[in-house]
């Protein structure tokens, strides 16, 4: 049978990045003791705040259609605490909600970018990121992110990459899977080239309430000069340990929001009420979880770094922020990838492949920061072990 022209675009861009963890699920289902440090999933449960008013929404009635737009509390609860965290006016106008992040990110690249455009972006990557840009029709254009500036995406990199066909950049920030966090001036930067250029400036925040101790967090949508060309997706996915309840949304200009509006009405009609009335208390009340997983990751991946630094030739970069740490294997000689399968195969430990996020990572490994402090601290010990005994192989 023959598939359409998206299908083709997208071939090899889905479950394959992730091999490498599913891979572990089977030896682990075969017996293997592996420790899975693949995936940011947060480490604590749905706050029970947020089921108990989920539940109560839903025996209350709120199980019909939604607002395509999105829910009107949810939406005056975001404008509110959007207008208060950039100190510009937001309306609910500027609101679509969407079934999470992803969702989100995809309605809006279709309403900015299709066949013939490039949109700009940050290598490394999210792994979707590809996926949803092809989908458009659209080319992605890789931005080189150096470790030398911190993996903050530098406005003369995306000038080199600007053609009469770009159409935005997308910025992650803070970033996975890095967690460097963009600072104002490299946000002012940027955004003189896109006023230069006429760009859209895509913003994926979904981490902006996980940043650490020590580093700040600016959203380019609080930039009064290109708020007009800010667009911010996120969720509480990440924030309220929340994610199969696909609760995300954009904030965007309201004649974007406008003109986007009938897409998402072909795709999906807002998020379900009973789930709006909870991401409304959400995002009124802030995240009783947030604190104490911004403690923990940066716990572990102050560990990881001082153990890994202190007994192997590896090197970690140290996150400002999310779910993740990275590692440089360059040492080994081994390419991301290779060592990432020696490293499980030897002693049981999983980590993704920087090459799963972009070209830029090739000789690097992303490490999860949400598995518990035993399990974490073992997996460092394992590592340490494996890189020890690596070298005295080579010498």
């Amino acid at each position: 049978m023959k598939t359409t022209d998206v299908m083709q675009r997208l071939s090899g861009l889905g479950g394959a990045k992730w091999d490498l963890h599913f891979k572990a699920r089977e030896l682990a289902v075969a017996g293997k003791d592996v420790i899975e440090m693949t995936i940011g999933e947060p480490d604590v449960p749905v706050p029970q705040s947020l089921l108990d008013t989920a539940a109560r929404a839903m025996f209350a009635g709120r199980t019909g259609y939604s607002d395509g737009r999105g829910e009107m509390n949810l939406r005056v609860a975001l404008a509110e605490h959007y207008s208060a965290r950039t100190g510009r006016h937001i309306s609910p106008n500027n609101i679509l909600c969407f079934p999470g992040t992803q969702t989100a990110l995809f309605a809006v690249m279709a309403g900015v970018a299709q066949h013939g455009d490039e949109v700009l972006v940050g290598d490394p990557l999210y792994a979707t990121y590809e996926a949803v840009i092809r989908s458009t029709g659209a080319e992605m254009v890789p931005v080189p992110l150096c470790a030398e500036h911190g993996f903050r995406m530098q406005a003369e990199d995306i000038a080199a990459r600007i053609t009469p066909r770009t159409r935005a950049v997308l910025l992650t920030t803070p970033h996975n899977p890095t967690g460097s966090i963009l600072t104002r001036k490299d946000i002012e930067n940027i955004g003189i080239l896109a006023l230069k250029h006429d760009l859209w400036i895509l913003s994926d925040e979904v981490y902006a309430d996980l940043v650490f101790e020590g580093a700040t967090f600016t959203s380019p949508l609080a930039a009064e000069e290109i708020a007009d060309r800010v667009i911010v997706v996120s969720s509480v996915s990440k924030s309220h340990a929340a994610p199969g309840f696909r609760s995300g949304w954009c904030v965007a200009p309201a004649t974007f929001c406008d003109a986007l509006l009938p897409y998402c009405e072909t795709m999906l009609f807002g998020n379900p009420p009973f789930i709006a009335d909870m991401t409304e208390q959400a995002v009124r009340q802030g995240s009783p979880v947030a604190a104490g997983m911004v403690a923990r990751f940066a716990a572990r991946a102050g560990r990881l770094a001082e153990q890994l630094h202190a007994q192997t030739d590896l090197r970690v970069h140290r996150p400002e922020a999310g779910m993740f740490a990275m590692i440089d294997v360059g040492s080994t000689g081994q390419t991301g990838e290779a060592y990432a399968i020696d490293l499980l195969q030897d002693v049981g430990v999983a980590v993704m492949p920087g090459s799963s996020f972009g070209d830029t990572l090739t000789g690097w490994v992303r490490v999860a920061l949400t598995i518990e402090d035993a399990r974490f601290d073992e997996a460092v010990s394992r590592i340490a072990a494996h890189a020890k005994k690596r070298r005295q192989a080579v010498a």
